[in-house]
């Protein structure tokens, strides 16, 4: 392991992520350090870039190292983290993927199973980069993997660009589905085709849902959406207006709406239309709207009358990771996986890869250092 390694420092919105030479950590017990492969850029990411996602209010402190949908290779384990959440060995070399927030395991929301709720969550992205352990997100040479995260050894075969989105992307979306309970034969609706909506595509396919709807203006990501399993299609560019997307919808499914729709796009303008969308008893899952201070115009008797749920999903339990990972062994050779991340950067080149990111000239950026 290098003494020193490089981070891209986010000093403050807008303003052009800078490298910095950092002392590498050693790791405390329980914890690791790993030698990024490849770090992808996030919706999340991305807003927080442009001051959309406010980390100061996760306890956030800048400057710091944005970054958290990653894979690495470990370089270091810390006294007792010996095994990862499959129960095997862990050695250095390992290719792993890893959570990227922990609970404290003692506070009331810990104890009843709820990690993602902990009154002391600790996240990338969150902590000072001018601060110990410095590596403090995905966009460095090195990651600090904290006491109490979990790790999972890929399995033989899977090669980084496809497991690079497990630990946020497709865990986020597989959790999504476990909240609403979308079981076998159901109908659903996906609200954006981006990396997490192809994602969710697939995962609605794979919990045996017997009509996916995927919703775009991209005609190249509704193309992709088909590849990944959506029976259907629907084209803003083509249907402008809400009333004709709602009766798209109701005639694929015999009037009736879908079971779930799954918000993937961050805009709480699209939540109304995506209830109008569900049926009796139908399940509303937002995931991308992480932006503070947004309103959308609501009318609580489209959920009253119809009992209908509205479900916000923030991170997921660590043993969703390797759920995920197991989704990629089972359908890396069914699925164009791969094709998600369709562009490489250099970590010298990272504030291309936002401005590429940012303008959606991508459908994923991969920054590899």
């Amino acid at each position: 392991m290098s003494k020193t390694g490089r981070l891209a420092l986010f000093e403050k919105p807008h303003q052009p992520l800078v490298l910095r030479e950092m002392p590498v950590p050693d790791p405390k017990p329980g914890a690791a350090v790993v030698r990024v492969t490849m770090a992808n850029i996030c919706g999340s990411d991305l807003h927080a870039w442009h001051g959309d996602f406010k980390l100061a209010g996760l306890g956030g402190k800048l400057p710091t190292v944005l970054g958290h949908e990653m894979t690495g290779r470990i370089v270091a384990l810390g006294e007792g983290l010996t095994h990862d959440g499959n129960g095997e060995r862990l050695h250095e070399g390992d290719l792993v993927v890893y959570t990227y927030f922990t609970g404290c395991g003692h506070c009331p929301s810990c104890l009843r199973g709820r990690r993602v709720a902990c009154d002391h969550l600790s996240m990338a992205m969150t902590h000072s980069a001018l601060e110990w352990p410095y590596f403090v997100g995905g966009y460095a040479d090195y990651y600090y993997v904290e006491p109490g995260a979990t790790l999972y050894k890929v399995p033989e075969g899977l090669p980084e660009e496809v497991v690079a989105g497990a630990n946020c992307a497709l865990s986020q979306v597989i959790a999504g589905f476990e909240r609403a309970g979308l079981t076998f034969d159901e109908t659903v609706v996906i609200q954006g085709a981006g990396g997490l909506g192809l994602y969710a595509t697939a995962v609605a396919k794979a919990f045996g849902a017997r009509l996916v709807i995927v919703i775009d203006a991209v005609a190249k990501r509704l193309e992709m959406a088909r590849r990944f399993g959506a029976d259907a299609t629907i084209d803003l560019t083509e249907q402008a207006e809400e009333k004709e997307r709602v009766n798209s919808v109701k005639k694929l499914t015999d009037g009736r709406g879908v079971d779930v729709v799954m918000e993937l796009v961050g805009r709480p303008e699209v939540i109304p239309e995506g209830i109008r969308m569900l049926g009796q008893f139908g399940r509303y899952v937002t995931i991308g709207n992480i932006n503070a201070g947004l309103t959308y115009a609501a009318d609580p008797s489209r959920l009253v009358m119809a009992n209908k749920t509205l479900y916000g999903v923030s991170l997921y339990e660590h043993p969703v990771l390797g759920k995920a990972l197991r989704f990629l062994q089972r359908n890396r050779d069914r699925l164009p996986l791969s094709e998600l991340l369709s562009t490489r950067f250099s970590l010298e080149s990272i504030n291309e890869a936002f401005a590429k990111a940012d303008a959606r000239e991508v459908v994923r950026a991969s920054v590899v250092p």
